[in-house]
């Protein structure tokens, strides 16, 4: 695995990074995110918020987001087993009924 140092810019500030080679494109739209939504949200100019608070924000929009894809994987896990349940449910009631001789 090939490995490249790669500058990224969050909030005004370079961050020197190297990351794996296929990696790059992923950390560039993170980059473009994490500005796009500093900026939303600092557009409302909060009373007495620093900069830190502002970030603080964005963090908490991305892990509420992450939480929320984790959340939404665990109920899809659950809903294939409760299928998988019904399909078993189903191969058992087929094989008890009387089959028709011919």
């Amino acid at each position: 695995m090939a490995h490249q140092a790669i500058n990224l810019r969050i909030a005004g500030k370079k961050y020197s990074l190297t990351i794996a080679s296929e990696k790059e494109e992923m950390y560039r739209l993170a980059e473009r995110e994490v500005n796009n939504y500093l900026s939303l949200i600092m557009e409302k100019k909060f009373k007495d918020w620093t900069l830190q608070d502002y970030l603080s924000m964005v963090a908490l929009k991305f892990a509420i987001a992450d939480l929320s894809l984790r959340q939404d994987r665990e109920v899809g896990g659950e809903d294939l087993l409760q299928l998988e349940e019904i399909d078993n449910r189903i191969d058992t009631y087929l094989h008890t009924l009387p089959q028709s001789k011919e």
